[in-house]
């Protein structure tokens, strides 16, 4: 999401009538809506781990009784900002992924306005677009191959598209309770769907054939929302909070935290928000 996205759940539940569905949802707890607008997307890097992550991500003082909002826990990580790149402040970015000589695949959401597109990276030029039909709020995207994997909010249905040209190709199914995030190793795609559930997906039948509930020290962590895979992990974002989990796949545990308050502070001073995250080697 890009730092306009912070007011995704709050809009999405008042700008359409779609929308309603979640209101009453006990794993979406209600925000204030903001005003903010996106100017830059900012590149970041793990100073301990030497990856580079891009983060956009949600802020707010509830992380619950799982994580804590102090850093003195065992396995907290910090980032490093090393560069910012211009983007489109009118892109309501749900997910994100580096396409290879410096460009990014992107989905946006909005009803009316979500869309699969090519960025430039380095310009925040719009390439290429394929538009969504308006009944549909785009979210969650990942890169198989040369298939590019779409999910939808509040809805099962999911878009496959040809990462060349952006045309659509086919549809699935995949069987959580909405679509929020999603990422792949190469072999399964990894989802979320704003509850503690990580959830695996068969790339052959594109159904869910596996799921374990994201726990640190016995707590379940639940908002689970924009997801990467990164180097044997999956990284989910906490909506509503400073923090990044690193999960096992293999059975849901989280393994560390990635803690982003100065990140969020400097973000807040210039007027944006941390509301997603994104890898690349």
């Amino acid at each position: 999401m890009t730092t306009k996205s912070l007011r995704k759940k709050a809009l999405r539940r008042s700008s359409n009538s779609n929308s309603t569905g979640l209101q009453n949802s006990p794993t979406a707890p209600s925000v204030t809506s903001f005003n903010w607008n996106c100017r830059m997307f900012t590149l970041l890097i793990s100073a301990l781990l030497s990856v580079c992550v891009l983060v956009i991500y949600s802020v707010s003082s509830n992380m619950g009784s799982a994580v804590g909002l102090e850093p003195n826990i065992d396995r907290i990580y910090g980032i490093k900002v090393v560069n910012e790149f211009p983007h489109d402040p009118d892109a309501f970015t749900q997910g994100l992924l580096y396409g290879g000589n410096d460009t990014l695949l992107e989905s946006t959401g909005l009803y009316g306005h979500s869309s699969v597109r090519k960025v430039a990276l380095r310009t925040g030029k719009v390439e290429a677009i394929e538009e969504m039909p308006s009944s549909y709020f785009g979210e969650g995207l990942t890169l198989l191959g040369d298939r590019l994997f779409q999910l939808t909010w509040l809805t099962e249905d999911g878009f496959i598209y040809d990462r060349y040209n952006l045309k659509k190709t086919g549809t699935f199914t995949h069987q959580m309770q909405d679509g929020w995030g999603l990422a792949t190793d190469g072999k399964v795609l990894f989802g979320s769907d704003g509850t503690s559930t990580l959830y695996k997906i068969d790339v052959k039948t594109l159904k869910v054939f596996e799921k374990h509930t994201v726990k640190y020290k016995g707590d379940e962590v639940h908002n689970l929302n924009e997801l990467e895979y990164v180097s044997g992990e999956v990284w989910a974002n906490v909506w509503q909070t400073d923090c990044i989990a690193r999960i096992s796949g293999k059975d849901g545990v989280v393994l560390g935290w990635i803690y982003l308050p100065k990140l969020s502070k400097g973000l807040l001073a210039s007027g944006n928000r941390v509301s997603f995250l994104f890898y690349m080697m």
